[in-house]
């Protein structure tokens, strides 16, 4: 089998439910906030059962959004987020495993029902995502782009972030969890698998990543959230020797004219506090937790991520580009992680 059909083999045969899985890589330990587990009541168990997420990738102000979802196996995530975005807004999910995607079909005029939409305002598409834009998706149509775990699965990955570069309007972003590697995987350890299926063999190394997320458009990509994944199968760990994993939480924010550094200008920008379920502050990224009511100096890219995108009328801004202070401080190139294990008692959701 290629590496496509593997894929398909492993997540639509091999697995039959999270507690399948033999590493943490696909399965999400995000406390998740009580708004959304309350909308968590509302999928089929089902659908619940058979999901292989690495994060949490319900990003903020989704109202009347248009969403796509890449790889949204049995449609967790998708149902979820049509809660959110309102009977005015959609979500469209993608995935090539066929069993996947006959749950996720067979469960949406339940979720409909649940929600109390007249109509549904879901939709689920087979293809692979290498071959977006040969599916019939308006191009600059959506809002957010999501995917959760399965960028690692894709053998190539820059026709992925390019083609949903394309498919996301000015200003809209790519949100998205994934695993990545402290260093380039190995090539008999890409071969195996189920160290592939586990979503470890093809995982990235964090730098070439943001070399092909650069390449495809998304000039500042910014870091939300990480956490080191813990491998306790002991032959899958014994394979990997000291290849250290994490899973990662990405914005890729389509902006053109991003400058490929953090510059200062002395600008600033204050949250109004008016996100719903945010609003003590504001965390645009691991580096930008904005307090509500607090001026908050920023540089010309992120000023732009708030000023250009859904997020703008939740801000006051301040300043322009007429002055340049050069780099904005603690703009560094390190490993982006945290090296600190979680606590294992903290929970999750698989």
């Amino acid at each position: 089998m290629n590496t496509i059909e593997e894929v398909k083999h492993y997540y639509g045969t091999v697995l039959q439910g999270s507690k399948d899985l033999k590493t943490d890589a696909c399965c999400t330990t995000d406390v998740m906030p009580s708004h959304l587990k309350a909308l968590l009541q509302h999928i089929h168990p089902e659908v619940q059962s058979r999901y292989y997420g690495c994060g949490l990738v319900i990003p903020e102000v989704l109202e009347g959004c248009h969403i796509l979802d890449l790889g949204c196996g049995s449609g967790r995530d998708v149902f979820l987020l049509s809660a959110m975005v309102g009977e005015q807004g959609s979500v469209t999910g993608v995935d090539m495993t066929e069993a996947q995607l006959e749950i996720a079909i067979r469960h949406q005029d339940y979720h409909r029902e649940r929600l109390g939409y007249s109509r549904p305002n879901t939709d689920f598409v087979e293809g692979q995502l290498e071959h977006l834009l040969d599916l019939d998706l308006p191009r600059g149509s959506f809002d957010i782009v999501i995917s959760n775990c399965v960028l690692n699965l894709v053998p190539d990955k820059s026709a992925v972030l390019e083609q949903v570069f394309e498919l996301l309007k000015p200003g809209g972003e790519f949100y998205f969890s994934d695993v990545y590697a402290d260093r380039r995987v190995a090539d008999d350890l890409r071969s195996d698998p189920v160290l592939y299926g586990e979503c470890l063999g093809g995982a990235l190394y964090w730098n070439d990543f943001l070399r092909l997320a650069k390449a495809a458009g998304f000039a500042d990509p910014r870091l939300v959230s990480d956490r080191p994944l813990s491998i306790d199968d002991p032959q899958q760990q014994e394979k990997l020797g000291n290849t250290k994993f994490y899973s990662a939480t990405y914005r890729l924010i389509k902006i053109q004219g991003l400058e490929s550094s953090c510059e200062d200008y002395g600008q600033a920008v204050r949250y109004k506090g008016s996100i719903s379920h945010h609003e003590p502050q504001f965390l645009l990224d691991k580096h930008h937790i904005i307090e509500t009511g607090r001026i908050f100096p920023v540089c010309g890219n992120t000023y732009r991520m708030l000023k250009e995108t859904r997020f703008a009328p939740h801000f006051d801004f301040f300043g322009d580009t007429g002055t340049h202070f050069g780099i904005f401080q603690g703009c560094g190139t390190g490993l982006p992680f945290d090296d600190a294990v979680p606590n294992p008692e903290s929970g999750g959701c698989c």
